[in-house]
């Protein structure tokens, strides 16, 4: 069980200028009184190429805490565009909002941050080199991306198990008061109705191909085979002349026997339609 629970994060500022500082309100319960400071820390993903471009915006050291819920505002400055590639400014990226505590890490919350440029006519033709004054950013604060960490605190009681049983999601359940459980339980929503269609989807599947099966590709009897000569083609010619005249008549014996009976009418009216199957 987690120490210090993160309750919320507001983002102040958003959206704004590129060059702006992030402004974050932060609130936290804690639930025992902590012999250290917790340390706060903001960092901007500066490509997604290579993490050699991620930026440590800021730290903050946050202490004595007391027992109950805290609130603090932490102020950082944008990041550095030199050190930025020019193809990485524009676009989305990501922003870590952290926490550790004596140099563990227990908490991350990750958002997505798209950078643009405030008129149309640059973002359809933007220029080679970015215009950094008239770039703005918008952080997508109604969807972070939370991780928890079981760490130890200040007792060996609360250290995580050397070896835990064989439940790695138990460490990492949100209660329902704390930051991103709603984001979380909709995007389990949302991977539960995707397996379930492609469960469906394979059934659909292992159906077709057993009727494929059924139709004497595997498994089946094979098809009767006309005789074949040596040279691949079907030999005609093995058949007599009596039996082709037997043939003959008896088709038409049939035919008389049958009279209009053995004539099928179909009642359809001219270029009507079929009608309609219905997938099950």
């Amino acid at each position: 069980m987690s120490v210090v629970s993160l309750l919320g994060v507001n983002i102040l500022n958003n959206p704004a200028k590129f060059g702006d500082k992030y402004v974050f309100e932060i609130t936290f319960e804690c639930l025992e009184q902590l012999e250290k400071d917790l340390e706060w820390k903001l960092t901007y993903v500066g490509s997604a190429t290579s993490d050699q471009y991620d930026q440590e915006l800021d730290s903050l050291l946050v202490g004595p805490i007391p027992v109950g819920v805290n609130k603090f505002v932490f102020e950082a400055e944008a990041p550095d565009t030199k050190r930025i590639p020019d193809a990485d400014v524009l676009g989305v990226t990501v922003v870590l909002l952290t926490c550790s505590y004596d140099g563990r890490e227990f908490i991350r919350v990750g958002y997505y941050v798209n950078n643009e440029y405030e008129t149309e006519e640059l973002n359809a033709d933007p220029p080679a080199k970015p215009i950094i004054e008239k770039i703005r950013r918008n952080v997508l604060a109604d969807k972070p991306r939370v991780t928890r960490f079981a760490i130890k605190w200040d007792s060996e009681a609360s250290a995580p198990a050397e070896f835990p049983p064989e439940q790695p999601e138990a460490d990492v359940q949100p209660d329902d008061e704390e930051y991103g459980a709603e984001e979380l339980a909709e995007e389990a929503e949302e991977e539960d109705a995707t397996a379930t269609g492609e469960a469906n989807g394979e059934a659909v599947a292992a159906a077709a191909g057993g009727d494929a099966e059924m139709g004497g590709v595997e498994g089946g009897e094979p098809a009767e085979e006309d005789e074949m000569s040596e040279d691949g083609s079907v030999d005609l010619e093995n058949e007599s002349e009596d039996d082709l005249e037997e043939e003959g008549e008896e088709e038409v014996a049939e035919g008389e026997a049958g009279g209009d009976d053995a004539m099928e009418v179909d009642d359809k009216p001219a270029g009507g339609k079929a009608p309609e199957v219905m997938a099950h």
